[in-house]
């Protein structure tokens, strides 16, 4: 029996006090929008229902209606037991999509647009202590508005090419945390490596003053205790662990996190009213490095190849979502079975717990938003909201190494010529680097760069002779065209960025009743094996690559270009794999 979603949800920031909303909701489709008009929210008495936070077009939803359905209403009861609340009651959504509003007891609370980040709403003025609480939700999903950011998500009745089956309204966790009346709301944690310190900044809620006494721990030692007292809402504290990790005689630093040594240290943040503990939250961080000196990539201070996989983050049974957590740990040990180091997760902002694996178990990610496929000031207004909101959410993260805000110029397809559409790429990048100097960003992945930390290319070649020669020299490389695009935009140019082929393969591969399309075709396993060794050993071969990105983890509805089924089974063995990207396979 499938076990629904019930993992706590935000694991870079956890507290005890919470309540887990998953699960069966009452239900209602809104196709010609009378529900506001006549006040649904007051009662929530829906026909149908639905589990969440499956979406209604997923098999595990339990309605599994692909039809489109622009608005949809949720609504859901609930008791508190009073020994579980505290002074404020704050109601957490991981994601709907696209724009939402949340009523409690018949009270207007929010209304949030963005169909890929989490947002909250301080629901304790609405609530009832005791006796049933009444919360109604409407999404509405804009499914022919190619000025939304929607990723791969089709605008047509159904999936075809690149593109596959849309979700509406709610798809990931729903869920409470109680708190005190003034309380820790957001930590930003930045570690340093070479000074060996770790700096917190603090953003309270709430008009007390408090302290928050911080501990740290490794491998369940601890190592060391401050305090920093908060005025005015804020505070920062770097704190220097020099005397508690150190390098040992071959240089290896034990403590430094990367994908073949994921070691997290603990912190605990006490909230502290007149010196008495109020409220704890946990977290953990990483002493980790991501740099670029003399034109490589570096980690922790190392040049590192990164081995990655494209992962749309679909699965058959409940699409965005992932159907449980396991399923996350799933696709990351295949990954690392396989010989891969890291995924760039395409067009979506991951589940949080997708993250926090990634982090505990050593897997690099670059993030990645959903493209729109119209610019206009709207578009750009929409996307950057939800841009900062995705870093704001994932910046501790360690396994996220790269952010790429925009891909192979959806939404932006005169930004080879447009000024307006250079000028926003290039915005993107310093409105990243604004909010985040610690990692390297990509300005459009795939062609027609502006302004970018890492020059990223996409070529479906699958001639070994064709990509050896086109990945031979620098100067190759600059002058191709892969895609009968330029690699910078016009007035932009090269500046001894890393090279790192982020889309290639793609071979497409059946196994068994599936039909579908790849970009070339193998016939048998060996045929899939030869043609496979055949790109990465290109890449692999070539002095000025530094990285790449297969296409891709696993099949997703009629691409079946997947190392993997839909269902992750795998097509071929996972150690000719492994042998193929360690450079080691013999035929």
């Amino acid at each position: 029996m499938l076990k629904i979603r019930q993992e706590y949800p935000r694991p870079q920031f956890e507290r005890n006090n919470w309540l887990n909303l998953n699960g069966e909701w009452r239900f209602q489709f809104d196709d010609d929008n009378l529900g506001l008009k006549e006040k649904w929210y007051e009662k929530g008495n829906f026909t149908s229902h639905i589990i969440v936070p499956y979406a209604y077009q997923t098999q595990l939803s339990q309605v599994n209606i692909q039809d489109i359905h622009e608005v949809v209403w949720y609504s859901k009861e609930i008791e508190f037991e009073e020994n579980t609340l505290r002074d404020r009651v704050i109601l957490h959504f991981g994601a709907i999509d696209y724009t939402s509003d949340i009523w409690v007891n018949g009270q207007h609370m929010i209304t949030h647009e963005g169909g890929h980040v989490s947002f909250k709403v301080d629901i304790t003025d609405a609530i009832k202590r005791e006796g049933s609480n009444l919360i109604v939700v409407r999404a509405q999903d804009y499914t022919y508005d190619l000025e939304l950011p929607r990723g791969k998500q089709y605008w047509k009745n159904t999936s075809e090419s690149i593109f596959y089956t849309r979700i509406t309204g709610i798809w990931q966790t729903v869920w409470i945390e109680t708190v005190p009346q003034t309380y820790l709301e957001k930590v930003w944690i930045t570690s340093d490596l070479d000074k060996k310190t770790v700096k917190f900044e603090f953003e309270v809620e709430g008009t007390e003053e408090i302290e928050i006494a911080i501990q740290i721990a490794l491998k369940d030692k601890r190592l060391t205790e401050d305090r920093v007292k908060i005025k005015n809402n804020r505070a920062k504290r770097e704190i220097w662990l020099d005397q508690q990790i150190t390098l040992d005689w071959n240089h290896q630093e034990s403590w430094a996190w990367s994908p073949e040594n994921p070691v997290l240290f603990d912190v605990k943040f006490t909230t502290l009213v007149d010196g008495k503990p109020v409220d704890d939250v946990a977290s953990y961080f990483a002493m980790r490095k991501v740099s670029i000196q003399n034109g490589k990539f570096m980690l922790n201070n190392r040049p590192y190849y990164q081995k990655m996989l494209l992962d749309q983050g679909y699965w058959k049974e409940s699409l965005l979502t992932a159907p449980t957590d396991e399923h996350f740990v799933t696709d990351i040990k295949l990954c690392k079975e396989m010989g891969f180091n890291g995924v760039r997760k395409h067009q979506k902002i991951e589940d949080p717990r997708f993250l926090y694996w990634a982090d505990k178990l050593g897997l690099l990610v670059w993030g990645e938003s959903a493209s729109a496929y119209v610019y206009s000031r709207k578009y750009a207004t929409r996307m950057v909201k939800e841009w900062m909101e995705m870093i704001e959410r994932d910046y501790n993260h360690p396994c996220i190494v790269a952010w790429t805000p925009l891909n192979e110029s959806w939404g932006l397809d005169g930004v080879m010529n447009n000024k307006e559409e250079q000028a926003h790429s290039a915005s993107m990048y310093y409105l990243t680097k604004s909010l985040d100097q610690t990692r390297p960003v990509i300005s459009n992945d795939g062609w027609n760069h502006t302004k970018s930390d890492l020059l990223t290319i996409h070529d479906y070649e699958s001639d070994k002779e064709v990509l050896k020669q086109r990945y031979s020299t620098k100067e190759n490389i600059l002058s191709s065209m892969p895609a009968r695009r330029t690699l910078y935009a016009q007035g932009w140019q090269y500046k001894d960025e890393p090279i790192i082929v982020s889309e290639f393969g793609g071979i497409c591969f059946k196994k068994g009743s599936t039909e579908g399309w790849g970009y070339s075709v193998a016939e048998s396993d060996e045929d899939f094996i030869e043609r496979y060794y055949k790109v990465i050993s290109a890449m692999l071969e070539s002095p000025d690559v530094q990285g790449f990105v297969y296409t891709q983890l696993a099949d997703v509805e009629q691409e079946i270009n997947g190392l993997l089924t839909y269902d992750r089974k795998p097509k071929v063995s996972l150690g000719s794999i492994k042998k193929i990207n360690d450079g080691v396979w013999k035929k």
